[in-house]
């Protein structure tokens, strides 16, 4: 009798498991736009790289590339500098040497449709040191760094910076209080341990941007992780679409100067 409850039990059990499909509203594609050209005056060669792609349904495995587009850079002097189609969605040029505070413009087409933005090339200070210490966090066993540079004394600077270690971290920063003076770059994880290899790379960037970033990172700081949380609202760069204002793009152009500067853990 027993046997027969349990598997009279078991059949009532199975059969109520049902797959449960989700039935997700879908917009029209976008066109989203990488292109943040960095140069860093340390290196011969500064290949510059814009990724073109269009956004998905939340569950698609692939981010689907922007095909046929027609990708260039116009200095304010009207010199156009081509960006050739290397594989699918990404263009590339090398033969831009930015002039320091001078305004460039993007203008690509894709599907009829023309997007143009524009920035100045913003110019970054040098790394001059880093600090290391090796007591520090709550319970005093934490590897904290400090990468040193100079803020320039006679303009308003933002920043951004990356360090980089087992994952990639970004921070902005800006100059309101430390304004012409020696400064840092801080950071610190409880993985760092003695001998690792990390670096940290500052790049100038403007006021624009440094906004678009922080309203970036203010919005990912409050959505709890939850894959259907609503975003607040919706951040746009300075990517505008000429032919059809509200079909707009997302994504930023933008031009800046970095400076790189390796360290090895003591």
């Amino acid at each position: 009798m027993k046997k027969l409850f349990l598997l009279i039990l078991l059949g009532i059990v199975t059969s109520c498991e049902e797959v449960v499909e989700v039935d997700l509203e879908t917009s029209a594609p976008r066109l989203v736009v990488e292109a943040s050209l960095v140069w860093n005056p340390a290196l011969e060669e500064n290949v510059q790289y814009i990724l073109l792609t269009t956004t998905a349904p939340f569950f698609d495995d692939e981010v689907p590339p922007a095909l046929d587009a027609n990708v260039s850079v116009f200095d304010q002097n009207g010199e156009e500098y081509v960006f050739t189609e290397i594989e699918d969605g990404i263009f590339q040029n090398s033969e831009i040497e930015p002039v320091p505070g001078m305004t460039y413009e993007l203008v690509l087409s894709y599907e009829g449709e023309v997007y143009t933005a524009s920035e100045k090339y913003v110019t970054a200070p040098q790394l001059e040191f880093v600090e290391q210490k090796n007591d520090g966090g709550f319970d005093g066993e934490e590897i904290e760094l400090k990468a040193y540079y100079t803020d320039p004394a006679e303009t308003e600077d933002y920043y951004l910076f990356k360090f980089y270690h087992d994952q990639l971290a970004l921070q902005i920063y800006d100059d309101e209080f430390t304004n012409g003076n020696r400064t840092f770059a801080f950071y610190s994880d409880e993985d760092l341990e003695s001998g690792d290899s990390v670096g940290f790379e500052i790049q100038g960037i403007s006021e624009d941007f440094y906004e678009y970033m922080f309203i970036l990172r203010s919005q990912a700081g409050t959505s709890n992780g939850g894959p259907f949380q609503t975003q607040p609202t919706i951040v746009r760069g300075n990517i505008v679409n000429t032919t059809n204002p509200d079909n707009f793009a997302f994504g930023y152009f933008r031009l800046s100067q970095a400076d790189f500067f390796g360290y090895e853990l003591e």
